[in-house]
């Protein structure tokens, strides 16, 4: 027996449980995306470039990303709560060494180690969750996990915003901020949490440290050339091209070692379990449309808009307060005996009618009216696909494998992010010099309607005391403008067509999983 006590909570003890762990998720993504809005206020401190400074980010992620598979594994060796308490006092003491850094090497390092600490925030926080309701209840507990995964990364913005432009100290405030939730967390951990009596520990000899090694240095390519590869031009750097294929020969021996070996790292025999493998993948998924959008949005509304970051993050708070609003309700309908695969469905297919309706209100000038209920409706697609697909993914697994299953969902939602992030940036650029290419192949400066333009634009300079000669070579620059402007919003809504028909393709087969036919457990399998 894996576990010989239910670790299933009652009563406010419950409650304080689900609390801490939900402000541990919080807190991990919320820091995916805080850092984002105050990345020129760091460049400017640390005297240091855009792309130097881009690597606070990218230390971050690729911490999260190592450690998120091992979650499992260190969580049996250490124990549960000894092992999260751990990892909060790291991600807390990282958090006040990130706001002392003096310079850039520093910052990445401690960055490198609070993603570290992280990592196991978003994974155990969600088994521990999980574990603390009996299993009629497992919809509601994904929901309230899910109120933190989905709404941690709308936070970020709006709140890095504020703090940069109201608090007198500037960016370091929003790495202090973690540190009295962070303390009070980890006295909550160890006053309240339990662990499972696992099997015996791996002694020294038997640790797979070989798979670790091999982990860490596909999951560590792999995330650099996702962060790095546009801004790299991809594989025009010899750096991307080695490691590409050094991702790619660690991921293949990093599958074989953990397939042959007795004390695997990674329980990779887990996903033989097919509602985890459906879910893995639709984690995937959900991982590209919500960081996607969630990235998409602001650069928009920034870059063609003219808005602040703190303007454009507040727009995305309506959308997540709606997630937050559904969470319960999609919870109540799954524990009533709603079927997963229907709510998962009519959530991918509401996200692929939000990506349409998305697209069409895109123009130079969209106000924020237009975005409210584009975005309230989004909110609600989120909550319907986000607690079906972990609920689904993790349904049919006892013990220890819920940890583990738990590990492979949040580590695919979190390169679902990467790789939607990443796409998305290399598509639209190459989008807009298409589209460009085409606006321009079609604009005749012999038709007089673009010459009463360019003579309209003259006329405007002129009016500002400008000679008519350079008026003239304004007037050209300003319809230049304009037709780049209009290539840009053209790429936004291609982005928002795919994103939506790949959302779509999803629906079929989310329907034709197969349900879990013993949606009430015995509470004893869990033990």
């Amino acid at each position: 027996m894996e576990q010989s006590i239910s670790l299933v909570e009652y009563g406010s003890r419950r409650v304080i449980i689900t609390i801490t762990a939900v402000v541990c998720a919080l807190l991990e993504i919320v820091d995916t995306t805080i850092v984002n809005v105050a990345i020129t206020d760091m460049k400017g401190n640390l005297g240091v470039t855009t792309s130097q400074i881009g690597w606070v980010i990218t230390a971050y992620a690729i911490g999260n990303v190592i450690v998120v598979p091992m979650t499992s594994w260190l969580s049996q060796q250490f124990g549960r709560r000894n092992y999260f308490a751990a990892s909060i006092m790291l991600f807390t003491l990282c958090s006040f060494l990130c706001g002392n850094a003096t310079g850039l090497n520093e910052l990445i390092l401690f960055r490198f180690l609070q993603g570290v600490g992280g990592g196991a925030l978003l994974v155990t926080s969600q088994t521990i969750i999980t574990e603390s309701f009996p299993i009629e209840k497992r919809g509601m507990a994904q929901a309230i996990y899910g109120m933190g995964v989905i709404i941690g990364p709308t936070l970020g913005p709006p709140l890095g915003g504020w703090i940069i432009d109201n608090v007198q100290g500037g960016w370091p405030y929003i790495f202090y901020i973690n540190i009295p939730l962070g303390i009070i967390a980890t006295l909550l951990t160890l006053q309240f949490v339990r662990s499972p009596r696992y099997a015996a520990k791996s002694k020294a000899k038997d640790i797979d440290w070989l798979g670790i090694a091999l982990l860490a240095i596909f999951v560590g390519s792999l995330q650099y050339v996702l962060e790095k590869g546009h801004e790299e031009d991809w594989f025009a750097s010899s750096t991307i091209i080695i490691l590409t294929v050094v991702a790619i020969f660690g991921c293949f021996f990093f599958i074989w070692r953990e397939l042959t070996y007795r004390n695997p790292i990674v329980n990779l025999r887990v996903l033989k379990n097919g509602n985890l493998r459906v879910g893995t993948i639709l984690s995937f998924i959900l991982g590209f449309g919500l960081y996607g959008s969630t990235f998409i949005i602001p650069l928009y509304t920034q870059a063609n808009l003219g808005w602040t970051a703190t303007q454009a993050g507040l727009l995305m708070v309506p959308s997540a307060l709606t997630t937050a609003f559904m969470m319960p309700i999609i919870g109540k309908l799954l524990q009533s005996g709603a079927r997963h695969q229907l709510l998962g469905a009519i959530g991918m297919f509401m996200f692929f009618v939000f990506c349409i309706w998305g697209m069409k209100i895109l123009t130079p000038d969209t106000s924020d009216a237009n975005f409210f209920w584009v975005l309230i409706f989004r909110g609600a697609a989120m909550g319907l696909l986000f607690i079906p697909i972990t609920t689904l993914s993790l349904s049919t697994l006892a013990g220890k494998e819920i940890g583990e299953g738990a590990a492979f969902t949040g580590m695919m939602r979190q390169l679902g992010g990467s790789f939607g992030i990443a796409l998305i940036t290399t598509f639209m650029a190459q989008q807009t010099m298409v589209h460009r290419a085409n606006l321009v192949s079609n604009l005749d400066v012999t038709n007089p309607m673009v010459q009463n333009k360019i003579v309209g634009l003259q006329h405007v300079f002129m009016q500002k005391g400008i000679s008519a000669n350079i008026a003239l070579q304004d007037a050209y620059k300003a319809m230049d403008f304009s037709v780049t402007k209009q290539a840009m919003i053209l790429s936004y809504m291609d982005v928002f067509f795919y994103i939506g028909m790949m959302f779509l393709i999803c629906v079929p087969f989310v329907l034709i999983v197969r349900g879990n036919k013993k949606s009430k457990l015995n509470p004893a399998n869990l033990h």
